[in-house]
């Protein structure tokens, strides 16, 4: 009894061992460079009352039950596939050749797996890269078909992203996916590949010289702009030297005007109206010709601007650069020339203002000092002249030389008073002098009572008067 109890119990223990192992045996991992599919009964799929062909696992483990489940295991070792298509049709009809590399692999989606483990498995690599580059083939002519070789040749990103969306699309149909596109090289039968790129080259020698054109165009301008810097800055000093030689010119004006007024005190009656108006001629004058400079100076620069000429396109901010710094230099010249006259006149008008506005305070004083009297002011300046018009009339026949006279006179008295003929020749000369009071005349004006024939007395008479008369009221004063 005994022995047939531990019997069973070997037996069963020996059942549970062997059990044990097979299920050990069973359950399967799954490496990550593999997907284990699990095919036969793997039960109805989520949603859905039909049931599933197979179970696809990807980094976990799965239970295969005996009999009723198997399991096999899918490479996801990428597929490296060579695709040379050659005399595949453009949109423009132009056949060209793409020889492209394609890498692929059994992708790991959970939809794409269960395609891959219903097309794929038990296949080789070998027939799962025929595969491929037979899908590839056909999707990549299409893809040539719907661009221009332009498109394709330069704008490869879109070329590479439609050729990986159409590509990628059908492979997944079998479980693929699209890793990696690499177009080596394009070309086509008729050179126009060939030609664009030339193209191309020339385009960049082209873009080349220009780039050392405007460098050099750039450095010519530089060179230019310090020139005109150091034109601007040297007519800037020279005006400012001419500005100090001019204020010293003023100044020595100024000295030479305070000189003249104290010199030409005595002169500035007699001439004060005339001068004052000439003055004011003169500062129009002046005035005009500062306006002339300034034309001219503008229409230098127009002349100078007009006669510049441009050699050539390629030289043209160049000139207009030199033409601009040398039209500026003339236009600051000539500036400077008009402000030095500028300066100068107005000096010279400033000096002859103040000496006929002094001569004119003079008149008005002397005016004022004959009691606002016209006639008595007419007086003092003749009774103050009267000495020097009395020499000027004497010195008429004075330095009159006479190398011989000769007089047939026979001594009787037979002109008026009963003068001799050389008694009358003398009076005569002397009659020669124009006398005061036609002198008067001539210059508008009357010649006074006291030196028209009156005696000492009566003149002395009358200058007394003249004196009472403009002496000032005390009275009216206080």
């Amino acid at each position: 009894m005994n022995e047939s109890f531990i019997i069973i119990i070997a037996v069963a223990v020996i059942f549970v061992f062997v059990m044990l192992i097979g299920i050990f045996r069973r359950y399967k991992r799954c490496p990550s460079d593999r997907v284990l599919v699990v095919y036969g009964k793997v039960g109805g799929q989520k949603g859905s009352e039909s049931g599933r062909s197979a179970k696809c696992i990807h980094g976990g483990a799965a239970f295969i039950w005996p009999i009723i489940q198997d399991y096999s295991f899918l490479d996801l070792t990428p597929i490296s596939i060579e695709v040379n298509l050659t005399n595949a049709l453009s949109r423009q009809n132009i056949r060209v050749d793409v020889p492209s590399r394609f890498t692929v692999g059994i992708s790991t989606e959970e939809g794409i797996m269960n395609n891959a483990a219903e097309r794929l498995l038990g296949l080789s690599q070998q027939n799962i890269h025929d595969l491929a580059k037979d899908i590839i083939f056909g999707q990549l002519r299409l893809v040539v078909a719907t661009m221009d070789i332009e498109e394709i040749n330069s704008n490869r990103d879109k070329f590479l992203a439609n050729v990986a969306s159409n590509v990628e699309a059908e492979l997944k149909k079998i479980g693929l996916k699209l890793i990696n596109v690499n177009v080596t090289d394009i070309k086509d039968e008729s050179g126009y590949i060939e030609a664009l790129g030339k193209e191309a080259a020339a385009k960049a020698i082209n873009d080349a010289i220009k780039s050392v054109a405007e460098k050099d165009r750039d450095g010519q301008i530089g060179q230019a702009n310090a020139l005109q810097d150091q034109r601007t800055q040297v007519a800037a000093a020279n005006a400012k030297a001419v500005e100090g030689e001019n204020l010293a010119k003023i100044k020595v004006a100024q000295s030479d005007a305070s000189r003249i007024e104290k010199e030409a005190e005595a002169k500035r009656i007699s001439t004060a109206a005339e001068k004052v108006q000439a003055a004011k001629a003169l500062e129009e004058a002046y005035a005009a010709e500062k306006e002339a400079e300034i034309a001219r100076a503008q229409r230098d620069k127009s002349t100078q601007t007009a006669d510049v000429v441009v050699p050539a396109e390629i030289d043209k901010q160049r000139v207009e650069i030199a033409a601009e710094a040398e039209a500026e230099m003339i236009r600051r010249k000539a500036k400077g020339e008009a402000d030095a006259i500028l300066y100068m006149k107005q000096a010279e008008a400033k000096g002859i203002y103040e000496v006929l506005t002094k001569q004119a305070q003079g008149l008005e004083q002397i005016v004022k000092a004959a009691g606002n009297d016209s006639k008595n002011a007419v007086l003092l300046l003749v009774a103050d002249k009267l000495p020097e018009l009395v020499r000027l009339q004497t010195e008429a026949i004075k330095n009159i030389k006479i190398d011989k006279i000769t007089v047939w006179d026979n001594g009787s008295g037979n002109g008026p008073e009963n003068k001799t003929s050389t008694a009358n020749f003398i009076s005569g000369l002397y009659k020669s002098v124009p006398p005061l009071q036609e002198m008067f005349n001539m210059a508008g004006m009357e010649l006074p009572e006291y030196l028209k024939g009156k005696s000492a007395d009566e003149i002395q008479e009358m200058a007394e008067k003249v004196k009472g008369e403009t002496k000032p009221d005390k009275s009216k004063g206080q």
